[in-house]
C-alpha cells in the first residue's frame, strides 16, 4: 500500500493548540472532508466519535488511528447522494502536544492518522489499518515525524514510507 494513495499534501498538517481528543477529531474531520464533494465534516466527526465509543483508536507510543466508515444516503427529494464516499481517504496531524486517546500505555497521542473508508470496503479497511499500525510501530519513523517542522516535510516522509520500508526489508 502506498500512503500517497490515501493522503494529499493539503491533508497533512502540523497543528498547535489542540488540547483534547474532541478538538483533534474535529480537525481530522475537516481535513478528511477537504476537497471532497458530498462529504461533510460533521458526518465524519460523528463517525469518528462513534468509533471511539466502541474502543480507543490509540495505539500507544504517542500514536492514534482514528477511523470510520461512511456510506451513501439518498436525498429523497433530489435523488442526489449525500455523505457519499467512493474512495478511501486519509489525513495526518502532528500535534505540538499530545492529547489523551485512552491508549493502552496511557501516553498522550501526538501523531494522528485519520482514515475514512467507504462502508462496503471492509477488507480494504482492515488491510489499511494493519499497514498503518505497522508503519507507526517503527519508532525511528515516528521520531522522524516528530522532528518535522512543516507540512511539506511531513507529507514527504509519510508518502515515502512504503518505498523506504520495502527497500529496508
Amino acid at each position: 500500500m502506498e500512503i500517497s494513495q490515501l493522503i494529499t499534501p493539503d491533508r497533512v498538517q502540523c497543528l498547535t493548540g489542540i488540547n483534547s481528543k474532541k478538538r483533534a477529531l474535529e480537525s481530522l474531520s475537516h481535513l478528511l472532508a477537504s476537497g471532497i464533494a458530498g462529504v461533510d465534516s460533521t458526518d465524519i466527526f460523528h463517525q469518528l466519535i462513534e468509533r471511539e465509543r466502541l474502543g480507543s483508536t490509540g495505539l500507544g507510543h504517542g500514536v492514534a488511528l482514528p477511523h470510520g466508515r461512511l456510506s451513501s444516503q439518498d436525498d429523497s427529494s433530489s435523488g442526489t447522494p449525500l455523505n457519499s464516499l467512493s474512495i478511501t481517504l486519509g489525513c495526518f496531524i502532528k500535534l505540538d502536544q499530545g492529547v489523551d486517546f485512552d491508549s493502552p500505555d496511557s501516553k498522550p497521542a501526538d501523531l494522528l492518522f485519520g482514515l475514512l473508508v467507504p462502508k462496503q470496503c471492509t477488507d480494504e479497511h482492515l488491510q489499511i489499518l494493519a499497514a498503518l499500525a505497522g508503519m507507526f510501530s517503527d519508532t525511528q519513523f515516528c521520531e522522524q515525524l516528530r522532528s518535522c517542522s512543516t507540512n511539506d516535510e511531513l507529507y514527504t516522509l509519510l508518502s515515502g514510507w512504503s518505498q523506504a520500508h520495502q527497500v529496508a526489508s
